[in-house]
């Protein structure tokens, strides 16, 4: 896969041109989203996976000019809130294309969407079968099975799913309370690197399929949950060649059919649209023997880059002037609030221009998934990371 390390090599000059025009007096920080870039990658993944139902993972980005577009196009959504349930019926979704895909809810929130028509949930503890199978009787109920998301730049692991045995036995007791054991769901890991990640996750829902239908109860589809990649500083296989392995996996386990396929992507539909543009607030040096500078911006961990914890999500990084020399200098790059924990790179150096100054814009790309959904209220007073969108 070709090192990128030009500008060009992730946005074409059009889309420079217009985001130079378009935010040239306007304040920083913000986010530009780009939503012909979202409808492409959405195209781009329906294409490659024809046979597999899109549920949009609407934290991701929650833009109402997102939800729109995907709407019209035909997605499905998942949702972790009452809130985001509210969301998309204020938007016209019907609640037949809504799951409550968290595993983690309230008795009275699976009350609320049941109430508003929704019949699909998932689900990974004894405590929350028993609250769907009282709160939502007869619904489709997805089962989520725990994995490690090795290979992953943001891993999902522990938190989320349960031991196949524990499944194994929470579907026989759904099965008893009246719910519908409908399919087995598990997420890989965000921004999975090892496609064949899948492969073994795959190989887990066909052995609870076969186990689980020796009792009596037949398995119907199978949620792939997200992992698909967006374009950061490392790069990975395209979207095709994911689409492509997946499919071989899933025709190997399911060699007389497939069951019905979901899949959540969130990252990989909205992240490449979009494009934080961040001012120089201070550079400095803690010692005259110190090697690297520090460049301090006015958008850091609290202001929508938290997916840079433990340095993980690596974004490109551009300026956006021409500078007179090609001479450059590594920096270690931090936000503008008074939290020593808002240090963006300290370990993984980025290379800037040494001509670079205060009052000096910087464009972090690859920032349409998980920026403004994470920025803070107003830590310091900093207001949420505000977000444009380029038509």
């Amino acid at each position: 896969m070709k090192e990128k390390n030009k500008i060009t090599d992730y946005l074409s000059t059009k889309e420079v041109s217009a985001i130079k025009k378009f935010s040239k007096d306007k304040q920083t920080p913000f986010l530009v989203i780009n939503l012909k870039k979202v409808a492409e990658r959405y195209d781009e993944l329906a294409k490659n996976m024809p046979f597999a139902k899109i549920y949009f993972a609407i934290k991701a980005n929650p833009n109402n000019d997102i939800l729109k577009l995907l709407k019209d196009r035909g997605s499905n959504f998942d949702v972790a809130s009452v809130y985001e349930i509210d969301q998309l019926l204020e938007l016209g979704v019907s609640p037949d294309r809504i799951s409550f895909g968290t595993t983690i809810k309230k008795e009275v929130d699976i009350a609320y969407a049941y109430k508003k028509g929704i019949r699909m949930f998932a689900t990974d503890s004894k405590s929350d079968v028993r609250k769907i199978a009282r709160q939502a009787p007869g619904s489709k109920v997805f089962f989520r099975i725990i994995l490690e998301g090795g290979h992953a730049d943001w891993p999902l692991s522990r938190k989320f799913g349960a031991h196949p045995d524990m499944i194994f036995n929470l579907i026989k007791l759904g099965n008893d309370l009246g719910i519908i054991p409908y399919g087995i769901s598990f997420h890989v890991g965000s921004q999975q690197r090892d496609i064949g990640q899948w492969d073994s996750a795959i190989s887990l829902c066909k052995y609870l399929f076969f186990s689980l239908k020796e009792e009596g109860i037949k398995m119907k589809a199978i949620n792939l949950g997200g992992g698909f990649p967006a374009d950061y500083i490392n790069p990975t296989q395209n979207v095709a060649n994911y689409a492509k392995s997946i499919t071989r996996f899933l025709k190997e386990d399911f060699p007389g059919g497939l069951p019905e396929i979901l899949i959540e992507p969130g990252r990989s539909i909205v992240g490449d649209a979009g494009v934080i543009v961040t001012e120089v607030v201070l550079i400095s040096k803690k010692s005259e023997a110190h090697n690297h500078k520090w460049v301090y911006l006015d958008v850091g961990k609290f202001g929508g880059l938290i997916e840079t914890l433990d340095e993980s999500i690596k974004y490109p990084i551009f300026t956006e002037k021409p500078f007179k020399t090609k001479e450059k200098m590594e920096v270690i790059l931090a936000g503008p609030t008074c939290d020593s924990y808002d240090i963006l790179y300290e370990n993984y150096l980025y290379t800037l221009p040494a001509e670079l100054e205060d009052g000096d814009r910087l464009w972090f790309l690859t920032t349409g998934a998980y920026t403004q959904s994470y920025s803070a209220v107003c830590f310091n007073g900093f207001p949420p990371l505000k977000a444009y969108i380029l038509k």
